[in-house]
């Protein structure tokens, strides 16, 4: 479906509304084939580990570990979220009022009360400048201005996404759980890839996931243990004739990636029946509600990177005669259940004491028009967003940078793709200023161009 054909389809069922238990709408296949599984797509499952064992490029004892990036697809409105004009004329202003937060001086929308409570724990930054973004995840799910949707086939101009740059550059935190994972309905349209990087650097499809950690058919546990004795006594013949330390480490890997199939760490991570049901309740039976509980059980289980988008377009609120709706029609009844899921990750993630260590990242492709339409909506706006940042070490309870009356431009600490890259790169002990080659050989560096990390969260 073309993206003006979305626009003009009636207004339809929320993608919040759950299911029945195929709220990931999950499937299987054949045991690891077709998932883009980051680094496992051309690699046997030792191999992988001794690849990752290698890995260079990261500070693995940086104090950020993972991220979570909640992409809100379709361009939230920030003038109805969290850089509200209570002063400026109603056609601006919005129907909704703001409110006071936990931090004195920082007010928010009045169908954000969650969040209010907790806003001693994140950061809003309201200066963003999405003028090189368009309708697509790739300009900030790159942390690029360069990569762009072109519309000629070479969309992204061949730049990789953050999450694909930590896969090969950090890769997972935890031995074969995959580097990067992306937790969306329509992965064409909500997440972004490895680009030029290369395919092992993909994210692994989560909704997909199924089946895909299993062991072949007809190959049981007895099976397989009866087979690693057999080569553990052909291993003890070619010891003691070499006993290199190459050889032993190899045996590492092969000992690994036995023991994870037998333990099935990959499949517990992505099985969300180990929640209980009053957990379920808490994060919310919608689709954003399961897959931010998905996503914390990724970071949890080792995964570095997690992408994940609700439903597509899902943001995109031009007026009543849309799929979306308009501001009121539209936007005001998922606030509730946006306010719910985000507020209940920060908490979990703190509960659970892995808050410092994932770096929680909350945006869309852009913002919305100051003034609103006749349908009551708003329009695309790509010279001014906001996005939430929390955890990963950053200080809460601060709001960077600022619009103006109308919440048209940025006025103050205006910041960029690039500088929300070198943030995520530097949090995680890479260094924003390495280097990838492209597929004609030519080096480009992670972070180009004036930009680096933001100094307020680091």
């Amino acid at each position: 479906m073309t993206h003006a054909q979305d626009h003009s389809s009636a207004n339809q069922l929320s993608p919040f509304t759950p299911a029945g238990s195929d709220l990931l709408r999950v499937g299987s296949r054949r045991w690891f084939l077709q998932t883009g599984l980051t680094g496992m797509a051309g690699l046997s499952l030792p191999a992988l580990l001794q690849s990752q064992a290698q890995a260079t490029g990261a500070n693995m004892n940086s104090k950020a570990k993972s991220v979570i990036l909640i992409w809100l697809s379709g361009g939230p409105s920030h003038i109805d979220t969290w850089d509200m004009k209570p002063n400026a004329p109603s056609e601006i202003r919005g129907p909704f009022s703001s409110i006071a937060t936990k931090v004195p001086g920082i007010n928010i929308c009045e169908h954000l009360p969650l969040q209010a409570s907790i806003m001693d724990k994140l950061a809003i930054i309201r200066s963003v400048d999405s003028s090189s973004s368009n309708h697509t995840p790739i300009t900030f799910q790159a942390g690029n201005p360069k990569a762009r949707r072109t519309n000629d086939g070479k969309d992204g101009g061949g730049f990789p996404s953050m999450g694909s740059v930590v896969a090969k550059f950090r890769g997972a935190n935890k031995p074969a759980m995959p580097a990067f994972v992306a937790l969306a309905n329509s992965m064409g349209s909500d997440v972004y890839g490895a680009g030029q990087l290369g395919n092992n650097f993909e994210p692994l499809n989560g909704v997909d996931i199924k089946g895909k950690f299993d062991m072949p058919q007809g190959v049981g546990v007895p099976r397989l243990k009866d087979r690693d004795a057999l080569r553990q006594q052909f291993d003890q013949l070619r010891k003691q004739a070499d006993s290199s330390k190459i050889l032993s480490l190899q045996d590492r890997y092969v000992q690994e990636a036995y023991n994870l199939v037998l333990g099935g760490a990959s499949q517990k991570a992505f099985d969300l029946t180990q929640e209980s049901a009053e957990t379920h309740e808490r994060y919310g039976k919608n689709s954003l509600g399961q897959k931010t509980l998905l996503a914390r059980r990724l970071v949890e289980s080792g995964v570095s990177f997690v992408t994940l988008s609700d439903a597509w377009g899902h943001w995109d609120h031009h007026g009543d005669e849309v799929k979306w709706g308009g501001i009121t029609k539209g936007l005001k009844p998922m606030l509730p259940e946006f306010d719910r899921g985000i507020s209940t990750l920060i908490l979990d993630l703190e509960e659970r004491g892995l808050l410092d260590s994932t770096l929680v990242l909350v945006l869309g492709e852009f913002g919305r028009s100051p003034v609103m339409t006749k349908t009551n909506g708003r329009g695309h706006w790509t010279p001014a967003m906001s996005m939430m940042v929390a955890g990963g070490g950053v200080q809460g309870g601060q709001v960077i940078g600022a619009t103006d009356r109308r919440g048209g431009v940025p006025i103050e600490r205006k910041v960029g793709p690039g500088d929300l890259a070198a943030t995520v790169f530097t949090k995680l002990g890479i260094d924003p200023y390495d280097q990838w080659t492209n597929q004609s050989g030519r080096p480009i560096f992670l972070v180009e161009g004036p930009a680096g990390p933001i100094p307020e969260l680091m």
